[in-house]
C-alpha cells in the first residue's frame, strides 16, 4: 500500500486554502492530492500529472470537475497547463519518490528483492531499459552511470565485471554480478540504473524553471526528494531563483513516520514561495 510521505508537512508548506488551484506533478497513488482537494473545497481544482499509464488507470482516483488527471511527463508542464487552461496556479508539488506500486506490483525490476526483468521504466513508451544499458552500453559509459548517478566508489571494477558477465537479464542475475565484484551497495546500483533509464535528473532540471514560471505571485512550490543528487538540484535551483525559501534546511520525516513507513526515511522536503 502506498503511503503519502510527509503529508502533514506538504499541507503546511503548500498551505492550500478554499478555492485555490494546485498541481501535483507526480500524483501516483493520490495521497497528497486527496488531502489538497479536501482543503480547497468547494471550487479549488487540482491538476494531477502521472507519467506511468498503468498508475493513471488504477482505481482510487477518479476524474471530476475538481480533479484533472493527465498521463504525461511533467517536463511538458507548460503545454499541459495551456491545453487544459488551468490556473491561476497557487501551488505545485513534486514527490520524486517511486510509487510503492512500482516496487511491489509493476514487475519491472525496480527492486533487488524480487527476481524480475531489468526494465525500470516509468513509462513503457520509453525505448530504453536497464537491460539495454547493461548489455549494450560500453564499459566506460556503464562506469559513468554508476559513478555519476549512484555515487559508487568502485564503479570501474563493477562496470568491468558487468561487461564480463553479460548478458544480464534479471534483477537477481545483476545482484549476483554485483556480489561477485565484492560490492554491497545494491540500492545505489539500482538507483543509478533507474535514473539513467528515466533521465530523472535532467527532467527535474527542465521542469523546475517551468514550475516557477507558471506559479502565481505568492504561489508555493514543494519538492520531496529521496537522494542527494535530486536534493542538490532543488537546493541550488531555489537559491538561484526569485524565491523566498521557506526551508533553510530540508524537512525530514519524524521517527514516528519512519516507523510507520520505513520508505520515507530518506525523504527531504524543500519549499519556497514565488516573490
Amino acid at each position: 500500500m502506498h503511503i503519502a510521505v510527509l503529508k502533514k508537512e506538504v499541507l503546511q508548506y503548500l498551505d492550500p486554502k478554499p478555492n485555490e488551484n494546485f498541481i501535483d506533478c507526480t500524483i501516483g497513488g493520490g495521497g497528497h492530492a486527496k488531502a489538497i482537494l479536501k482543503k480547497t473545497k468547494p471550487n479549488g481544482k487540482l491538476l494531477g500529472i502521472e507519467l506511468d499509464k498503468d498508475i493513471c488507470v488504477k482505481p482510487g482516483l477518479t476524474q471530476t470537475e475538481r480533479l484533472i488527471l493527465v498521463n504525461d511527463s511533467y517536463t511538458n508542464l507548460k503545454k499541459i497547463i495551456e491545453k487544459y487552461t488551468f490556473g491561476p496556479v497557487n501551488g505545485i508539488l513534486f514527490d520524486l519518490g517511486m510509487s510503492s506500486w512500482h516496487l511491489e506490483e509493476s514487475g519491472r525490476g525496480f527492486t533487488f528483492l524480487k527476481d524480475e526483468p531489468l526494465d525500470m521504466r516509468y513509462s513503457l513508451d520509453n525505448d530504453l531499459t536497464a537491460g539495454k544499458i547493461l548489455n549494450n552500453y560500453s564499459q566506460k559509459e556503464i562506469e559513468r552511470i554508476l559513478k555519476e548517478y549512484g555515487e559508487e566508489r568502485f564503479a570501474r571494477s563493477l562496470a568491468r565485471k558487468i561487461v564480463q558477465e553479460r548478458p544480464i537479464r534479471t534483477t537477481f542475475q545483476l545482484v549476483d554480478v554485483i556480489k561477485k565484484a565484492k560490492i554491497y551497495s545494491l540500492a545505489r546500483i539500482f538507483q543509478a540504473l533507474r535514473i539513467a533509464v528515466n533521465d530523472e535528473l535532467n527532467n527535474l532540471k527542465e521542469v523546475l524553471s517551468q514550475a516557477i514560471d507558471v506559479l502565481a505571485p505568492e504561489g508555493r512550490i514543494v519538492v520531496i526528494s529521496f537522494h542527494s543528487l535530486e536534493d542538490r538540484i532543488v537546493k541550488n535551483f531555489f537559491r538561484t531563483s526569485n524565491l523566498d525559501i521557506l526551508t533553510k534546511k530540508p524537512t525530514t520525516p519524524s521517527q514516528q513516520e519512519i516507523k510507520i513507513n520505513p520508505r520515507s526515511r530518506s525523504a527531504k522536503l524543500r519549499a519556497a514561495t514565488k516573490t
